[in-house]
């Protein structure tokens, strides 16, 4: 379950990434959709962050000791 969270997260980011570009190529900076797209990804990757932390709080989570 942790994996497919993760997953999709990651794939709302690259979709969010992919639609500022293609935004970007399309409207030339004559509209904030490109804007929008990328405001859309930094939120994405914070709440994600946040995610993370929180699980880890709540014992969901552990450090795997790698180093």
């Amino acid at each position: 379950m942790k994996i497919l969270v993760a997953i999709i997260g990651f794939i709302l980011i690259l979709g969010s990434l992919g639609a500022a570009l293609v935004f970007l190529m399309r409207d030339k900076g004559k509209s904030n959709r490109t804007v929008t797209a990328l405001a859309m990804r930094v939120g994405f990757s914070i709440l994600m962050f946040v995610l993370i932390l929180a699980a880890y709080k709540m014992g969901w989570i552990q450090p795997t000791g790698i180093r």
